[in-house]
């Protein structure tokens, strides 16, 4: 039984706007003229963000002619809800441990 989460890609994740990101990939694949549009970020923040996201292993691309399409990548975000999941069952197997103060 895991009992942490992937602390590397929880920092990825924390961010409000790659979060936001996530949440819209996870129900599309988009361009970056659709991530604008959808979260008013600027160019050079979104690519940024984007590339922090794929560096991270959470997103891929896509390219289609002149644009560039990400997508989620779900295995991803199931191995992260797995380890929440593994925590949440440890943290029921332990809940009558309790350590004896000193």
């Amino acid at each position: 039984m895991m009992t942490s989460v992937d602390t590397d890609l929880m920092r990825v994740l924390a961010d409000p706007l790659r979060l936001r990101i996530v949440t819209l990939l996870a129900k599309e694949t988009l361009c970056s003229t659709h991530l604008i549009e959808e979260t008013g970020a600027r160019q050079t923040n979104l690519s940024n963000h984007l590339r922090v996201l794929r560096e991270a292993g959470v997103v891929e691309t896509e390219p289609c002619g002149r644009f560039t399409y990400y997508k989620l990548k779900p295995d991803v975000m199931a191995s992260l809800a797995g380890q929440f999941a593994d925590l949440a069952e440890s943290a029921r197997s332990a809940a009558d441990n309790k350590r004896a103060c000193p």
